[in-house]
């Protein structure tokens, strides 16, 4: 059975004495989390050790980097490396935002390095895919966000692939406000999952997690994750916020 997964992306957001106010919110909080039902949290790079200690009491909270560079270390002045995420205990990295390929030019061959070194020091990609608004009025979304997974993960072996996790981000629905709705959700999901089922198997498809994200809500996030191939969610705005997110985690 996959498991389901709320990851929160702070992205560049967050003082340190805000970072500790919601950690402790989160470290205290009741939340629906369990071996099959994590929450991940990916906060900016100066409050990964601050977020181990303070989830430190539930096995279920997670803490992820928001990014990492593809090399094992070197003259790489301000990167991050998986070798020294490992070194400090980080379990998840978020690789393939909409952002990172917007504004810092990763393209589907870059992002497949990161994905290799990754999984090579046993840190699990959370894979990000999605269309721009020009894509989807086009109606080839499905062939876009088709290539983005061939491109950067389709060489893995089917042991590989079963490590990864996908989030499917509508990049017109990030920030804007805008959602997808359930049904586009849901219908995009089942594409990934059927394009994955096609190179290794309906098995293999079976066991990966897909999450949507794009302004994703709490009053929303049930009806969402009742969609059959929609395993969650990768959550910007609204995991800056306690209450909405403890919300859409015990959704």
């Amino acid at each position: 059975m996959r498991k389901k997964v709320i990851a929160a992306n702070w992205k560049m957001n967050g003082t340190l004495e805000q970072a500790n106010d919601l950690l402790d919110a989160f470290a205290s909080a009741t939340l629906n989390v369990n071996e099959e039902k994590i929450a991940v949290f990916a906060v900016p790079a100066p409050y990964l050790l601050l977020a181990k200690e303070k989830l430190v009491g539930n096995p279920f909270l997670k803490v992820a980097a928001q990014n990492c560079y593809s090399k094992k270390s070197g003259a790489y002045t301000g990167e991050i490396s998986v070798e020294i995420l490992k070194s400090i205990g980080i379990e998840f990295v978020v690789l393939g935002h909409s952002e990172r390929r917007e504004y810092f030019g990763e393209s589907n061959s870059f992002l497949a390095e990161k994905v290799n070194i990754s999984l090579e020091f046993g840190i699990t990609p959370i894979f990000c895919c999605g269309e721009p608004l020009e894509i989807r009025e086009a109606e080839t979304q499905n062939a876009f966000v088709a290539k983005q997974l061939e491109e950067s993960l389709f060489h893995l072996t089917a042991e590989g692939i079963n490590k990864i996790i996908i989030a499917y981000e509508p990049i017109w629905a990030i920030g804007t406000g805008k959602t997808a709705s359930n049904q586009q959700a849901q219908e995009m999901h089942a594409s990934i999952r059927s394009v994955i089922a096609a190179k290794y198997g309906a098995d293999i498809a079976n066991e990966i997690s897909i999450l949507y994200g794009g302004s994703v809500k709490a009053s929303s996030a049930v009806d969402l994750f009742a969609e059959p191939d929609v395993d969650g969610g990768l959550v910007g705005g609204a995991s800056l916020i306690a209450d909405e997110f403890i919300k859409i985690i015990n959704a």
